[in-house]
């Protein structure tokens, strides 16, 4: 029998070994650290020598985490369905469409990957504060509906070239029209896609920090991020309590991404090929 095993393969474990804990590291200085007493005379290398969890508790009542994460639960949630419905049904025309007008619009969706939102920073901000939505978190699900859209978008139209015309057309057949076909039978078979497309926004969303911050100034809502960063006016120096939040802020999206990541890495690379 051949052995495959070769001093290549070798390397390569030792390489692949290498980067796992180049990216583990944080991970155990941030829990590390968040664990110990802010006396702990032992390294941030070595274990603890005495464990704590009263940092939790002090970043949960001290920065008012409960509430932050409320409003970020409420923004990444009802962001991410909107774009998901929102993207999914443009895209389908876009993909199925052989019109020149549907490539234009396509490629004028797409040029919004190009454009910084920078450049509409001040008229946007006027409009929220026109509408009445300036210090509500609605300005912010309306601000990432819009500007995640382009790229959920062209992630929906690049799977959909990969979905065969044929189910819709049995569809057709049978009397569905093109919005039932949509919903009934095109929209089931882009699960994949869509769970890249909600995992991406949903991190996007959970870790912006300017947005949450520009438009929610002064209103007493924030969002995770910005409650993390209070942390380093009050607590400049107490890292035990900083690392503790950043901890409990990181735990919800963390989990949610290992308990979609096979569904997002084949989303993803499905997306690209089309």
């Amino acid at each position: 029998m051949h052995n495959k095993y070769t001093w290549r393969t070798g390397i390569l474990e030792v390489v692949m070994i290498v980067v796992a804990i180049l990216f583990v590291i944080p991970l155990y200085l941030l829990v590390n650290v968040a664990l110990r007493t802010s006396n702990d005379p032992a390294s941030v290398l070595a274990l603890p020598t005495q464990i704590t969890f009263d940092n939790f508790a002090r970043a949960w009542v001290d920065g008012n985490l409960g509430n932050a994460l409320v409003n970020s639960g409420i923004v990444a949630v009802v962001s991410t369905v909107l774009i998901i419905l929102f993207s999914a049904f443009a895209a389908y025309p876009l993909a199925r469409s052989m019109r020149r007008l549907s490539k234009f619009a396509y490629y004028g969706f797409l040029a919004g990957l190009l454009l910084p939102f920078q450049l509409a920073l001040i008229p946007l901000y006027l409009t929220m504060r026109d509408i009445g939505l300036l210090g509500t978190v609605w300005s912010l699900v309306l601000f990432y509906v819009g500007s995640q859209m382009p790229f959920s978008i062209f992630l929906y139209a690049g799977f959909l070239r990969r979905v065969p015309i044929e189910y819709e057309e049995a569809a057709s057949v049978d009397g569905a029209g093109p919005v039932g076909t949509f919903w009934r039978v095109v929209f089931p078979l882009l699960r994949p896609i869509t769970g890249t497309v909600a995992i991406l926004n949903l991190i996007n969303i959970w870790n912006d920090f300017f947005t949450p911050l520009l438009y929610l100034s002064g209103s007493g809502q924030q969002t995770v991020p910005v409650a993390l960063y209070s942390f380093f006016g009050q607590y400049s120096t107490e890292w035990n309590i900083v690392f503790a939040g950043l901890l409990i802020s990181v735990a919800p999206v963390l989990l949610l991404y290992f308990l979609l990541q096979r569904t997002v890495i084949q989303g993803f690379a499905s997306g690209l090929k089309g």
